[in-house]
């Protein structure tokens, strides 16, 4: 197993709140997953990203292994990645959930590290969202 994973999430809704989805794209497993996660915010829609890509890790990894393992995750959310490095204050309770969710994780691993990048440069994890979203739609217009 990799000693480092590089990952980049994303996560989204179409109008805020409104039906939303996460996509993560684990670089140093060439893994890709999308899925639809119901009605959320733009930012609850970013931290279940990162909550799901590092589940997923430490599924694909092993518990054992995750704890050896230091995970890079790079997500285009500004704003959750400020509050992830204590640069910003995490003021509703909803999203202090979330926070603490990820912050649980991340004992599982050796390091957590968070990166802000500019969408253009998370262009698969937006994809993914994107096609789960899509996706959801095409299912609902079938009913």
């Amino acid at each position: 197993m990799p000693e480092r994973i590089v990952m980049y999430t994303d996560g989204g809704s179409r109008n805020n709140p409104g039906p939303a989805a996460v996509g993560v794209y684990i670089e140093t497993l060439r893994k890709q997953y999308g899925h639809y996660i119901g009605e959320k915010t733009n930012n609850e829609a970013e931290y279940e990203a990162v909550i799901f890509g590092l589940q997923k890790i430490k599924h694909l990894v092993g518990k054992d292994d995750a704890k050896k393992t230091e995970v890079a995750v790079y997500l285009d959310s500004e704003f959750v990645t400020k509050q992830l490095k204590h640069e910003y204050k995490v003021r509703e309770e909803h999203i202090q959930k979330l926070f603490l969710e990820v912050w649980n994780l991340m004992l599982d691993f050796k390091e957590v590290s968070f990166y802000h990048i500019l969408r253009d440069k998370n262009t698969v994890a937006d994809a993914l969202v994107n096609q789960a979203l899509d996706e959801k739609e095409r299912q609902g217009s079938l009913l």
